[in-house]
């Protein structure tokens, strides 16, 4: 009767695909006796877990859902007119339902394969259209963390744009954000630049900055004239930064119109929930002159082989995986889930109904600063958008009223106040604030009775029809029609609906509904980041329990969940080194080493963090060669701070010497840095911690489940020993972190709060044993892979038992002199087949990285073999003359229902293999919607806006 009652059983077995017999059948193809037997020869023993994670059992979906409502209780939604960069707004139910609760959408990869994800494509290239017309620019990226980190990379950009001397100060306006000032200088502090904070009216350009930051409209609400600004900064050699309110640029003058050379900001009130924090998508928008120094993606215009336009990612080299050691950014990753809301918020208002929503904010503004002034409150700025700024006899008793009436303001001083208004607030809203503020004088005033008295707005406005002219934002403005614009995209995308998606340490596993389902429920979505510290007692819950379990999972002892990404894991946690190491006097400590075979984000991250880089190489096994690691520690053992080490290793790989490594390193006087990339590998059977492990940045949109969106959200909290506790992130308006701060990373305090519910939720279903058993099956899934393909395809890195961890690297070099192909060749069959390409040519160029995750059952992995089998038929076939080297199956992959359809087959070939290769085809084909893409013409003619209707005709 037991196992009947066994709850824990019920997700575990729903999360993990292959069952006892797939199991048995996989082991046996491993000629291995059973699953410990395999995990022990994959495994060095010397570093395997001897006790469980303390973590209970798993539980069922139902009894989490019931679990987290109860929590979920706790949370109070008071009414925020908090401001500060986030904003209550409406998300179209349209929107929602099938875009952000759809799966087709959020479990999306990074479009790096363009002809299979050009849905998403193009609503990131209409994310940058309208970026690029509301504030003026001539270029804009495709989103980035948050606006505060949008802000310090704007500033890495214009210090690596200098062309006289080089300034190491930068200007920051006092009347920006408090967080966005943290974070900027955070990062500053870290590349020896100087942060000077100060009045933007009054600075005088007498010390040389190479750069500065203002916020428009100001963080009090302040609408002003950003023209003179930026000419005396020009005059200076600087350029100028705005971090604008989006939604206000359809009334206000644009930045780039006016000066700015950057601008940045967060898109969040464009229909994305405030979350706690986020994940919100920021902009960033430059002139064309600086797109190779641009942070993160573009979206650019090509054409596939029949000259068709296509989308893809453009200027692609400046990924840091090239630049690595020379990147001016570690940003590998986007917002792309929550852009691509913000797009489709524009699409379905059109410029008319976004400017509507403006026009009827900044008038009940209006009114609300009109009744404050009879009510006798000074208005403290004539002009102003959204936020009212008030002076009056007692602020603090106005906010303690407020929060009676279950509204938090925010409180600039003892006598100032801002009241920042939104999308959602309404006449009895503003009749509301009215009654509270009337405790200052009698008697009380009612909104409607002052609508007649409030005039002209003192703003400059825009022309209505300077924005968002092209067709797309003027069309699909009915919910039928928007609906099937959103279906049409979402079919063009290859998801984890269709197929697995194979991708070497991107680990593309399972996100099930049932952790996916409360982010937009309102107790989670709705709270204000930074509303009282009390409002939020069911998210302290969660981030209390999810850092526990995070800290028996990495055998650490500290967290910070603040991160917002790998890449913000990876600066945090090399910034915890290097506090640490000043607390200790040791302030020369600068050279990071990092094995050549490292993601090339770490080398961008230690840049970041102010330390030099030294590569340190790897063997022809690739583990790393622990006579030069020897060699450099000892040559660098005065100025050594860290070694960064990904575990087990880039090329999927249990390095059985980590335990050494890592001594090597203390020995030295340096702290061990593991990129978290693999811990599908790990958990439940080794622990960093044990392993000799100072901090490590963990990829919960890897390991934790949280979907990838397409290229973004994620998140990537760090877990920390004892001695490095002290140095955790702060924030200036929330208290987290440690005594001895490195800093604040992130915008909000908690990172992207909202999406943290799917990691815990995913943790708290598996349990201990449960996730232990995910990363035996995601080890035994790898290697079943590996044996069926190492005849055709040969596995280039094996442990000494001759088994890899979770991800297998397969070698398809020789095929380029035997054949005339390449990887990319084999990538784009693989589309033929319906599968998405594992990793290409990484670590290794010319290779395939393959990781099947847990969440793939037998059949699945057999298809995706058979697939790669049947292309190396294909291969062999040129190889023996048997096929053209030019007009063949792969040199013309993928083949679209367009090219099939033509009258007149013009290759070599049948139709029938071009399109149908496979058996399982017959039930269901995904069809890619474009050909092979021309990446150099889209490189050489970079268009990162929409395109004219002609131009598809």
């Amino acid at each position: 009767m037991k196992a009947i009652w066994d709850e824990s059983h019920d997700f575990v077995s729903r999360h993990i695909g292959p069952d006892d017999l797939q199991i048995d059948d996989m082991l046996k193809e491993l000629e291995m006796s059973s699953l410990e037997h395999l995990i022990d020869k994959a495994i060095p023993q010397q570093i395997r877990l001897r006790e469980a994670m303390k973590l209970g059992g798993g539980i069922t979906e139902s009894a989490l859902l019931e679990e987290l409502e109860l929590i979920a209780q706790k949370n109070q939604i008071f009414r925020s007119y908090i401001g500060l960069g986030y904003a209550d707004c409406f998300t179209p139910p349209v929107i929602q339902r099938n875009i952000l609760e759809n799966s087709g959408w959020y479990t999306q990869y990074t479009p790096y394969q363009a002809e299979i994800a050009q849905g998403r494509l193009e609503a990131l290239l209409n994310f940058q259209t309208m970026v690029m017309d509301l504030t003026g620019m001539e270029l804009a990226n495709a989103s980035l963390l948050d606006e505060a980190t949008a802000a310090a990379e704007a500033m890495a950009m214009m210090f690596a744009l200098q062309k006289k001397g080089r300034a190491k100060h930068f200007f920051i306006s006092r009347d920006c954000h408090p967080h966005t000032i943290e974070v900027v200088r955070t990062r500053a502090e870290a590349r020896g630049w100087e942060i000077v904070v100060g009045d933007r009216q009054t600075y005088d350009f007498s010390q040389p900055i190479f750069g500065a930051l203002l916020q428009y409209p100001a963080t009090d609400g302040a609408v002003f004239d950003l023209a003179p600004f930026c000419e005396q900064a020009h005059k200076a050699g600087a350029l100028v930064a705005v971090a604008a309110d989006l939604l206000s640029l359809t009334l206000l003058p644009a930045p780039g119109q006016n000066g700015a050379d950057v601008v940045v900001g967060n898109t969040q009130r464009l229909g994305m929930p405030m979350g706690y924090g986020g994940p919100h998508a920021a902009f960033f928008a430059t002139r064309e002159e600086y797109r190779r120094q641009v942070p993160g993606r573009i979206i650019g215009v090509s054409q596939d082989a029949s000259g068709k336009p296509a989308l893809r990612m453009a200027l692609q080299t400046r990924e840091q995986h090239i630049k690595r050691e020379r990147a001016t950014s570690n940003i590998c990753t986007a917002q792309v889930l929550p852009a691509v809301v913000a797009s489709m918020y524009a699409v379905y208002h059109g410029p008319q109904g976004l400017r509507r929503i403006a026009e009827r904010i900044h008038y009940l503004a209006r009114l609300l600063a009109n009744g404050s002034v009879q009510l006798g409150c000074e208005v403290v700025h004539s002009q102003f958008f959204d936020t009212v700024c008030l002076q009056l006899k007692d602020a603090d008793s106005v906010v303690a009223k407020a929060r009676q009436a279950q509204i938090n303001l925010r409180k600039l001083d003892e006598k100032t106040l801002t009241i920042a208004l939104d999308e959602t607030v309404r006449i009895k809203d503003i009749d509301e604030l009215l009654d509270i503020l009337g405790a200052q004088s009698a008697p009380a005033i009612s909104a409607n009775r002052l609508e007649g008295d409030i005039g002209e707005s003192e703003v400059v406005q825009r022309p209505p029809d300077s924005y968002l002219t092209h067709p797309i934002f003027n069309t699909y403005h009915s919910e039928t029609e928007m609906l099937r614009y959103v279906r049409r995209l979402e079919a063009k995308d290859l998801s984890l609906t269709t197929s697995m998606i194979p991708l070497g340490s991107c680990t593309m596993k399972l996100n099930a509904a049932a952790e996916m389902m409360p982010i937009t429920w309102p107790r989670f979505a709705a709270l204000h980041p930074f509303a009282p510290i009390d409002q939020a007692a069911g998210y302290a819950t969660i981030f209390a329990e999810l850092e526990e379990m995070l800290v028996q999972i990495t055998g650490l002892s500290g967290v910070s969940l603040q991160p917002n990404a790998g890449s913000q894991g990876e600066f945090a946690g090399l910034l915890a080194i290097r506090a640490y190491h000043h607390s200790q006097g040791q302030v020369q400590r600068n050279i990071c080493l990092i094995p050549a075979s490292a993601h090339g984000t770490n080398p961008a991250s230690a840049v970041m963090a102010g330390m030099e880089v030294v590569v340190v190489a790897c063997d022809e096994q690739g583990n790393i060669e622990l006579a030069d690691l020897r060699e450099k520690a000892a040559l660098h053992s005065q100025n050594l701070a860290a070694l960064m080490v990904t575990y087990p290793s880039t090329h999927g790989v249990f390095e059985e010497e980590i335990r050494q490594i890592c001594d090597i390193i203390h020995d030295g006087g340096g702290l061990v840095y593991m990129d978290g990339a693999n811990m599908n590998a790990l958990v439940g059977l080794c622990r960093p911690g044990d392993i000799g492990v100072d901090v490590c940045h963990l990829n919960l949109h890897k390991t934790f489940c949280i979907p990838h969106g397409g290229g973004g959200p994620g998140m990537g909290p760090i877990a920390v020993a004892d001695h490095l506790a002290d140095f955790l992130p702060s924030h200036p308006l929330v208290d987290v972190g440690g005594p001895k701060t490195m800093g604040t990373i992130a915008a909000a305090p908690w990172g992207s709060a909202l999406i943290l519910l799917i990691s815990w939720a995913y943790i708290k279903m598996m349990g201990a044993a449960g996730l232990e058993h995910a990363t035996k099956i995601a080890i035994l899934n790898a290697n079943y892979v590996a044996s069926r393909l190492d005849p055709y395809f040969p596995v280039l890195y094996k442990g000494q038992e001759g088994l890899v961890a979770h991800e297998a690297i397969i070698d398809l070099r020789h095929f380029r002199n035997e054949a005339g192909i390449t990887v990319e060749d084999v990538a784009k069959r693989l589309m033929d087949y319906g599968f998405h390409a594992p990793t290409v040519s990484f670590p290794v160029a010319g290779t395939l990285m393959v990781e099947p995750t847990e969440s793939e059952v037998k059949a699945e992995l057999d298809r995706f073999c058979d697939a790669l089998i049947s292309i190396h038929a294909e291969i062999e076939e040129i190889a023996q003359g048997k096929a053209d080297r030019v007009d063949n199956l792969l040199l013309n992959a993928p083949h679209t229902a367009e090219v099939a359809l033509v009258e007149d087959w013009p290759h070599t070939y049948s139709r029938e293999r071009a399109v149908m290769p496979a058996p399982w085809l017959s039930e269901y084909k995904f069809w890619p919607s474009v050909g092979r893409l021309n990446n150099a013409l889209g490189d050489r003619h970079l268009v990162c806006a929409c395109l004219p209707v002609e131009a598809y005709e």
